[in-house]
């Protein structure tokens, strides 16, 4: 015999919520795994605890089960819940008081320094058409080599002006989130770049990196260059200027840079953001261990 207060959810979740035939299926899977793991013990929905739910949950943790797959079940069960609440008198949701585990974080991708060397080469090497300005290619290999050499978040780069790099002393003053400055070295090739283009374009004072139109370049503009230049490279997956920056912090722990002075560079609030590429490096030394060592 269907439960009413389940009825009606789906009911509402169809016509109301619009909800796809898979999300009916994922949530009634969801529920009848609650139910059928309570057995003989079910006394209904109404009658269920808060505690019910965490015995659930260390139940699905000691099973292991992913923690999205936990998380998409829990999902489906407050959804349940809000609805008994709000459409069915329910006084309240015990699920709301359950804590759940934190998403996993998948590790970043990262180009090799070789698939990087291709990346930076592919402007020149394309070259420009007649309608645009011939110093444009210059332009966008010191936008990719400043990415790679600072590991700067595209906000942050399309909003550099000249007066912010010190050409002598080989830095850039950076505004993150929340206008929090920062102070990040700049290699020679990236300055030697970025001296090369101002000098084409004669970009003196004001924006540091310029569109076609000669205003500020935007957001999209390096999104649609980098996407251009991956199409002339042999680089097999698709790159975000935030994985250049992923790249940018890998391989400098890749060769020795302690994590606190990477955690100041990238301009996170927490080491523990930063401590995501420890564990890049220890699978990149993994996969080398395993490629190279006879007894591995």
């Amino acid at each position: 015999m269907s439960d009413p207060d389940e009825s009606a959810f789906f009911q509402f979740m169809a016509t109301e919520r619009s909800a796809s035939e898979r999300t009916l299926v994922n949530y009634r899977a969801a529920l009848e795994s609650y139910r059928s793991w309570r057995g003989d013990r079910d006394e209904g929905w109404r009658k269920a605890a808060a505690d019910d739910f965490r015995d659930y949950l260390f139940f699905l943790l000691k099973d292991g089960l992913k923690k999205s797959t936990i998380r998409l079940r829990f999902a489906a069960l407050r959804s349940f819940y809000k609805f008994l609440v709000l459409r069915r008198g329910l006084g309240r949701s015990p699920v709301a008081e359950v804590q759940l585990p934190k998403p996993e974080r998948g590790l970043p991708v990262v180009l090799s320094i070789s698939q990087m060397d291709d990346l930076l080469a592919v402007p020149l090497r394309i070259g420009t058409d007649a309608k645009s300005p011939p110093w444009l290619p210059s332009r966008d290999v010191a936008i990719l080599e400043l990415f790679y050499s600072c590991g700067l978040r595209i906000s942050e780069l399309i909003a550099l002006d000249v007066a912010n790099l010190d050409f002598i002393g080989e830095t850039v003053k950076v505004f993150g989130k929340g206008s929090k400055e920062r102070i990040v070295p700049v290699g020679g090739l990236a300055i030697a770049a970025i001296q090369r283009y101002r000098q084409q374009a004669a970009v003196t004072s004001g924006p540091l990196f310029l569109s076609k139109r000669r205003t500020r370049i935007t957001q999209q503009a390096v999104d649609l260059m980098l996407r251009k230049c991956l199409k002339h490279s042999g680089i097999p997956f698709a790159v975000s200027p935030h994985k250049l920056r992923h790249s940018f912090a890998t391989h400098l722990l890749d060769a020795g840079a302690d994590l606190r002075s990477v955690q100041a560079m990238l301009g996170h609030a927490s080491l523990s953001t930063t401590q995501i590429y420890t564990h890049v490096t220890k699978e990149r030394l993994k996969q080398a261990y395993d490629e190279a060592h006879p007894r591995a």
